[in-house]
């Protein structure tokens, strides 16, 4: 039996705009105070992991430490894909998997010196036939221990994020439940983690590593460890900032308070152009 869906008003276009003005206000304080939840996220307290846990990967056994992958910081999402999961041993959950295919390019992360690893408890064998079949491409280890028992993923999913000093490894943040519903982009993992997104508009402690926003991003295949960012990209940026005044100290200048057509611009119409007027 079909229902009848009731439609919002038609309007005319000053009407539509004005509407759209009016929910954008509720949309900016909505950024600012996401952005601020972030800053206390920074300044959450850290909890040695004391306990060491062992996986399985693709090149055989690894600590906690190894799935850093040399970085400094790591988001562990726990994936539930084994015998008892509805689609084993063909699919992983299906929750799950609409998650894994909304993971952005891993470069980016990686740029920011964070790592994202999934784990679950299926042999390594059936996670690289998974893989393969569904295209996915990031690390994916087998739990082997207590891991997923002692940091609340083992009867429903969630992301962990670490933070290592040296050796030493210490839990920052979880989210789970609906909270994993906003994870895939490279702006919500890095939201999650201890350093932030790492940039200079940021509300952080002091000392914590910062660049400026804009010049660190580059095409995923073109990172290069240590690697200074391109200068005619940085004019570009520069330009940008100039000629829709991004450096204003207003709240508007603020990345994450750009919104659909506020998107910086320059002045010859494009935002990636580099030219001025």
């Amino acid at each position: 039996m079909s229902t009848i869906m009731e439609k919002p008003q038609i309007v005319s276009r000053d009407e539509w705009l004005a509407a759209r003005t009016n929910l954008l206000a509720k949309e900016k304080q909505l950024t600012r105070e996401r952005d601020a939840l972030a800053a206390e996220r920074r300044r959450m307290p850290w909890l040695a992991v004391e306990k060491q846990y062992e996986f399985n990967g693709p090149n055989g056994k690894a600590g906690l430490l190894d799935l850093f992958e040399g970085r400094r910081q790591l988001i562990v999402y726990r994936a539930f894909f084994e015998p008892g999961v509805f689609g084993w041993p063909d699919h992983a959950c299906r929750g799950c998997s609409l998650g894994a295919d909304q993971v952005s390019h891993l470069f980016h992360l990686n740029a920011r010196d964070t790592t994202l690893a999934y784990a679950s408890r299926a042999p390594q064998q059936d996670i690289e036939r998974l893989k393969a079949r569904m295209g996915w491409t990031m690390p994916w280890y087998t739990i082997t221990d207590s891991f997923d028992i002692d940091f609340g993923v083992d009867e429903w999913h969630g992301h962990n994020a670490f933070i290592r000093e040296g050796d030493e490894v210490f839990r920052t943040y979880f989210i789970n439940n609906r909270g994993d519903e906003g994870m895939g982009s490279v702006w919500s993992y890095l939201d999650m983690t201890a350093l932030g997104r790492q940039e200079n508009w940021e509300d952080s402690p002091a000392g914590y590593p910062q660049t400026k926003p804009y010049e660190w991003w580059n095409w995923h295949d073109e990172y290069a460890a240590d690697a200074s960012p391109n200068p005619k990209w940085v004019a570009t940026v520069e330009n940008a900032r100039a000629t829709e005044n991004l450096n204003s100290t207003a709240p508007r200048s603020r990345p994450t308070d750009l919104q659909n057509d506020e998107q910086p611009k320059s002045s010859a119409g494009s935002c990636c152009s580099g030219e001025s007027a």
